[in-house]
């Protein structure tokens, strides 16, 4: 089905012609035409699925049919997200999909000086997109009144319970007008996100696309052991392979993170760190020299990279395996986005054995071992312990795969991947 099939106005038609996009990831289609027809949503989808495109074009086309004088200080919609980087994305989503609308926007975070920001709401927008806490900041200043707001979007609503942000999203609620409409986001539903649903939504259109092992899928993976002083060695190898165009390289802790980064640099391959001790100007400068290829390789903590959303991502490695089973799969998330293939590599020493069982239950099966030149004695007995079944059966397309070995076959490039907030 074509975008203009769902109802869209020219304008928004010519956006999405001049960005590439024809044709409507699930969720866009599922969701465009109920918020057309001015219905609150809950929608349960990942970061990659499309949901950027599917709550802002119909807002933006509504806003366009109701037009209204823009007042200083007063926006008509509000999004409100858990992360300054995905903040930042959604607001250049919503510039480029609204470019033949003429509508003002406007992103406020925390990290930076607040005086362009004022400066920004004082002019009047139409969008505003928001952390929590630097937007109740602003409110207390009055800089900011929410009383006008028309559609609130509430987006990765589980990431803010998880980020600690529930008391700023409530009082950020209360200061809403009772009509309106709202949309919620969220990639998992704990019984706290769905409580919360229930406060912000009146009978909302439910859409459901893509869940987390769904993604899991589409992503080849591979396991390589190895002791823990030998990585940076495997990771510069595996990163001087020309088919690793851009890669995320995940670690545990922000020392470690720039440390790999440094070591990297040193071995003449352009990386950089991002992490929750960077400042806002470095982690910004750090993405966009990631997001246009000038670094092929960003090293990142999991918190830094909640809501990364850039496209083309050929690979993820994780240099650390996470400590819960279902940060594995946010992270190689990262890739594969709406629909496109990617490559997951992780690296595993012998006292992470026990979070590769964990991750291998949850994902249902045994990723299968890739051999490599510094795979040593003592990582070979932990990849004795490998061949077990799987905990609930492995999946066939996987078992296929598993035969391959080595690094200089694995992955060929597979050309460039299309990608949709």
């Amino acid at each position: 089905m074509p975008f203009k099939q769902l109802g869209l106005i020219e304008p928004l038609l010519r956006a999405l012609a001049k960005q590439g996009y024809v044709k409507p990831t699930p969720i866009q289609e599922k969701a465009i035409p109920p918020l057309l027809a001015g219905r609150d949503l809950m929608g349960i989808a990942q970061t990659g699925t499309g949901k950027t495109a599917a709550f802002s074009l119909p807002i933006l086309q509504l806003l366009a049919q109701t037009p209204g004088h823009v007042q200083p200080r007063k926006p008509r919609v509000l999004i409100l997200t858990p992360t300054r980087e995905l903040a930042m994305q959604i607001d250049q989503s919503v510039a480029a999909y609204g470019e033949f609308l003429h509508v003002r926007h406007a992103v406020i975070f925390g990290g930076v000086g607040q005086e362009p920001q004022v400066r920004a709401l004082l002019r009047g927008v139409d969008f505003l997109t928001a952390t929590p806490g630097r937007l109740l900041d602003l409110v207390q200043q009055r800089h900011v009144d929410l009383s006008d707001v028309e559609f609130f979007v509430l987006d990765e609503a589980d990431r803010m319970l998880d980020m600690g942000f529930i008391h700023d999203v409530r009082r950020v609620i209360a200061l809403l007008p009772h009509k309106r409409q709202s949309l919620f986001f969220s990639a998992t539903m704990s019984a706290d996100v769905t409580a919360l649903a229930k406060t912000l939504l009146h009978d909302p259109f439910r859409v459901e696309v893509t869940p987390s092992q769904k993604t899991v899928d589409k992503i080849e993976q591979r396991v390589l052991f190895v002791d823990s002083g030998k990585k940076d060695e495997l990771l510069v190898q595996l990163l001087n392979q020309a088919h690793l165009t851009r890669t995320i390289v995940f670690t545990l802790m922000k020392h470690k993170a720039n440390k790999v980064a440094y070591m990297l640099s040193q071995k003449g391959i352009r990386a950089e760190a991002i992490h929750g001790n960077k400042s806002q100007g470095a982690r910004v400068r750090a993405l966009e020299n990631f997001k246009s290829g000038r670094i092929p390789v960003l090293v990142a903590t999991d918190i830094a990279a909640r809501g990364i959303d850039i496209d083309d991502i050929s690979h993820v490695i994780n240099y650390d395996l996470p400590n819960e089973p279902e940060t594995y799969v946010h992270r190689i998330g990262r890739t594969a986005r709406a629909g496109a293939e990617g490559t997951a590599y992780s690296f595993c020493s012998a006292s992470e054995r026990g979070y590769l069982d964990d991750i291998q239950r949850l994902v249902g099966f045994n990723i299968p071992v890739m051999d490599h030149a510094l795979h040593s004695e003592a990582a070979r007995l932990a990849t004795g312990a490998a061949a077990r079944p799987a905990p609930r059966g492995q999946r066939g397309h996987h078992g296929n795969r598993g035969g391959h070995r080595g690094p200089s076959h694995h992955g060929a490039h597979r050309g460039p991947r299309h990608f949709r907030r």
